[in-house]
């Protein structure tokens, strides 16, 4: 952290990459992880691990480790991957059908809420229970929904 009590870019870009990789040990099951194995995975320093998340308060503890789950929800709050931003998908190809078929937005903090397409002939095809709506009525809707994170495709 600087002088000023700001925290760095740096820092804040590999947040997400933390997320990911504790996801990853949660799967495994894993309950502790020390800030030297964590390095060894990561390939950062512990000194460096320490550091980043220092930042955000204290987290571990020496001679314990970080617990994953816990670790991994506050880094989650820090994100706002709670918060379930609401979405909108703009563009429903094969890439915008595929992203709103296979990503989970919610555990991205996303709460995806209307897809738009300028094809007419997709309009009222339905992906995940959504209906495709034509891009005429994004400002109707928006107005109504108020989205905070758009997704272009």
């Amino acid at each position: 952290m600087s002088k000023d009590g700001s925290i760095s870019t740096s820092v804040i870009k590999r947040l997400p990459r933390y997320y990911r990789f504790l996801g990853e040990l949660q799967k495994e099951g894993l309950e502790r992880i020390s800030s030297r194995e964590l390095s060894e995975r990561m390939k950062l320093t512990a000194s460096q691990i320490r550091q980043d998340l220092n930042c955000f308060g204290g987290f571990g503890q020496q001679g314990y480790g970080y617990h994953v789950d816990e670790l991994r929800m506050e880094i989650g709050k820090i994100l706002g991957v709670d918060k379930h931003f609401k979405t909108i998908l703009i563009g429903a190809g094969n890439l915008g059908k595929a992203i709103a078929t296979h990503i989970n937005f919610e555990t991205r903090g996303c709460n995806l809420i209307g897809i738009f397409d300028i094809n007419p002939k997709l309009t009222g095809e339905v992906v995940g229970n959504i209906p495709i709506r034509h891009t005429n009525d994004i400002e109707s809707f928006c107005e109504a929904n108020s989205p905070v994170v758009a997704v272009l495709c």
